[in-house]
């Protein structure tokens, strides 16, 4: 077969691979409207910075004997409210209420044109939500980038808070710090513009699941790719872009010495998670996300700190290793 041919015939292989990639990606609203959660979904309208907002979230009552607490579940970067749906299965037969927001920014929630993203602000508007549905007290339990904003509300609202729960947080060391170059937002917003599940699927393979794969997580992969595909896909990475300038400009760990409440910390050893770890020196990259090392420095740092750690798991336990992982909290909350 002919050099040019054949190289006519490859081109037109990867343009019918790409049409086919496409067209198995779902596409969301920008409010993930197309992708629903096993639970019924509730609205927070608010106002903040001088415009009105709306945060979804759940609201589970136990199924089980009530045993009159309830846990709040925050979510990851990239993760949303609907994924906790195992853990709020387990903790509601076992007789917690659970609340689960989105957070402003994030999937169902609200994605403001501008906003000054801080966990500080994101801890305020958790906290509004909870008074306004009569939550006093409540474990607060955070994942990943939810982590970060756990530990904020826990020093911000220190009595509303009776127990502290931290899943593989993020934020266990300073990035900048360390040499990771500065990104700006705008420079965020075209990576996130690129967004695609196989890139995420890649991403989530190697760091959530320890490079393991089932087709379970399809869904979670379906979720974001989805939501980024969709007509609002501009004003979700635009805000993607500003979350993760908070993530990467925020860091929570030099306040670790001053929580006050008990903290279960909750480590998958096979997490590598580093904001924008791609953009460090390769020697720096093989150095970032160590989580075997993270998770002992920072239970050391947190007074009345608990550490549990799952050998053979990653960024994502819950998800990973479902009936393991919730033995271990369900333990842990008594």
């Amino acid at each position: 077969m002919p050099a040019r041919i054949a190289a006519v015939l490859l081109a037109l292989a990867v343009l019918v691979a790409g049409a086919a990639q496409a067209a198995s990606t779902p596409e969301y609203g920008e409010r993930l409207e197309g992708f629903d959660y096993a639970f019924p979904v509730r609205v927070h309208a608010f106002e903040s910075q001088q415009q009105p907002l709306e945060m979804a979230y759940l609201d589970v009552p136990a199924s089980g004997p009530a045993n009159g607490r309830t846990v709040v579940l925050l979510h990851g970067k990239n993760f949303c409210a609907g994924t906790w749906e195992q853990t709020i299965r387990v903790l509601s037969a076992a007789g917690y209420r659970v609340v689960a927001p989105d957070q402003i920014g994030f999937c169902k929630s609200t994605k403001p044109d501008h906003y000054q993203y801080s966990f500080q602000q994101l801890a305020a508007n958790t906290h509004a939500l909870l008074e306004r549905i009569g939550v006093g007290r409540a474990t607060i339990l955070g994942h990943s980038t939810g982590g970060m904003l756990a530990t904020r509300y826990a020093l911000m609202y220190p009595d509303a808070t009776e127990r502290l729960v931290l899943v593989n947080p993020i934020g266990l060391e300073d990035w900048t710090a360390l040499g990771v170059p500065y990104r700006t937002v705008d420079a965020w917003f075209e990576r996130e513009l690129k967004t695609s599940a196989e890139g995420i699927r890649d991403y989530e393979r190697k760091t959530y699941y320890a490079g393991g794969w089932v087709p379970a997580y399809d869904r979670w992969v379906d979720m974001l790719a989805g939501l980024n595909a969709g007509p609002g896909k501009r004003r979700v990475a635009w805000n993607s872009a500003l979350l993760y300038d908070m993530i990467l400009t925020q860091p929570v760990l030099y306040d670790f010495g001053r929580l006050r409440v008990p903290t279960l910390l909750m480590i998958g050893l096979k997490d590598n998670t580093a904001i924008a770890k791609d953009a460090a020196p390769p020697d720096l990259q093989a150095k970032l996300g160590n989580y075997a090392e993270l998770g002992k420095r920072t239970a050391q740092a947190i007074p009345r700190a608990t550490l549990v750690e799952f050998a053979d798991l990653g960024h994502a336990p819950q998800i990973q290793d479902p009936d393991r992982f919730h033995a271990a909290l369900l333990h842990g909350l008594e």
